[in-house]
């Protein structure tokens, strides 16, 4: 039999190959893996009496294959095949860890803030502010991300004073709007931001004066929630977001009947974050007092469980956003940071949909964890989205290897059919 010169192979671990066969795109295997099957081919009719060879064959494609032996070895090198099988590179092929849509974006308008709250050194230490230029540098790249919804944060975005400009810009170019803020400058605002943004949410801490200053650090409780009104009654879909803690645990039931009397479409609770000492802006030690202690543990299950009898139709109607079962997670969470239990599962795939853009233009795959230092800067945001660093990153975020994710308070998971711009804003 006249020898063959063989053909670029695919480079796969354990010394096994794929190599091409005679009909091209449907190689064999030489030293097949295990779970790839050897068979026997039938003997030539056409010569009855040459010998049987034992050519082996896959039992799978060398697609399947190779995607199953690469499942849980993201980032391989993986010689790339051209036609006519010569071996054009051996860069790191990406399966499905580089980022090509980018359903929602976060901005970060400022690292300033005007409140003073204890749990977030923002307005200790933030200076920067992200400009219109900047902004309008990121259109060409959301567009080819097919970004439908900008989530507005910071800081207190509010205080950018190119707040609007960079709103319209971002409306103008068909994206959809979503503002976080802590309500501080709405009453100011209220109309424009009613007619900028898609979704307002607010964060409000405490039900009185005096639990808001406590937390919040200023005696602003009324200015805040007349911002509310006056943008609830723009037309503005509003929810008021309450970070739960020691301080205000009690109220939890006084928080949804103000938001239903402010005009509020929703209420939604998260635990505060002591168990990330980099949430938030912290830079300097962090004293996790703000959590509930064991013998407010109780007090707190018996709270979830009255809020479940007694408000059942705020349940079914939304106004509350999360049903009771995820409510009693911040049960288990205040548990697990009083040692008397494990965190909540968290299930999260964020950044496989999502960004945050700082300030300084520095890219992070969440709220919580900073993304690497060559991140940051003005080259295009689909590079800095899937640059060697990012894509480890984010490895290593789907893989549990960062300690912040086993304990994150606001985990998020969604289906790709659920990235649409409604599954991300509450409807007008």
């Amino acid at each position: 039999m006249e020898a063959r010169e063989p053909r670029s192979a695919i480079v796969l671990p354990s010394g096994a190959a794929a190599t091409g066969g005679s009909n091209p795109g449907s190689p064999t295997i030489r030293n097949p893996v295990p779970g790839c099957r050897p068979k026997v081919r039938s003997p030539d009719a056409r010569h009855p009496g040459a010998p049987r060879p034992a050519i082996t064959e896959p039992s799978v494609s060398v697609w399947q294959l190779t995607r199953r032996v690469v499942s849980s070895i993201r980032g391989i090198n993986i010689a790339r095949i051209v036609p006519g099988g010569r071996a054009l590179s051996a860069q790191p092929w990406r399966f499905s860890s580089q980022l090509r849509h980018l359903p929602l974006v976060t901005l970060y308008l400022t690292e300033r803030c005007n409140s003073r709250c204890v749990t977030c050194d923002y307005w200790r230490n933030g200076r920067a502010d992200m400009d219109l230029a900047a902004v309008a540098r990121l259109l060409p790249d959301l567009k080819q991300l097919q970004t439908k919804v900008a989530l507005i944060s910071g800081g207190e975005p509010l205080l950018n004073p190119e707040w609007g400009d960079i709103a319209e810009l971002l409306r103008a170019n068909g994206l959809r709007l979503w503002l976080l803020t802590s309500g501080l400058s709405l009453a100011k605002h209220a109309r424009r931001a009613a007619q900028l943004f898609d979704a307002i949410t607010v964060s409000l801490d405490g039900t009185d004066r005096e639990t808001y200053a406590a937390i919040r650090g200023l005696d602003a409780f009324d200015k805040v929630c007349q911002g509310i009104r006056a943008a609830a009654a723009g037309g503005a879909p509003l929810g008021v977001r309450v970070t739960v803690q020691r301080a205000n645990y009690r109220q939890l039931a006084a928080f949804v009947a103000l938001a239903r009397e402010l005009g509020a479409r929703q209420v939604s609770f998260v635990a505060v974050d002591v168990a990330n000492p980099h949430a938030f802006g912290r830079v300097d030690d962090f004293a996790a007092d703000l959590a509930l202690q064991p013998q407010d543990l109780p007090v707190l299950a018996r709270i979830l469980d009255d809020m479940e009898r007694d408000l059942g139709e705020d349940f079914r109607s939304g106004l509350i956003g999360e049903s009771p079962r995820k409510l009693r997670r911040l049960h288990q969470y205040f548990s697990a940071v009083c040692g008397l239990g494990a965190y909540p599962p968290v299930r999260c795939n964020v950044f496989d949909y999502s960004a945050v853009i700082g300030a300084t233009g520095r890219v992070s795959p969440c709220f919580f964890i900073p993304g690497p230092p060559q991140a940051a800067g003005r080259g295009q945001l689909e590079q800095r989205l899937n640059s060697d660093s990012m894509i480890t990153l984010r490895e290593g975020i789907r893989a549990g290897s960062r300690p912040e994710c086993a304990r994150c308070v606001c985990s998020l998971w969604r289906e790709p059919e659920e990235r649409g711009v409604q599954d991300f804003l509450m409807g007008r």
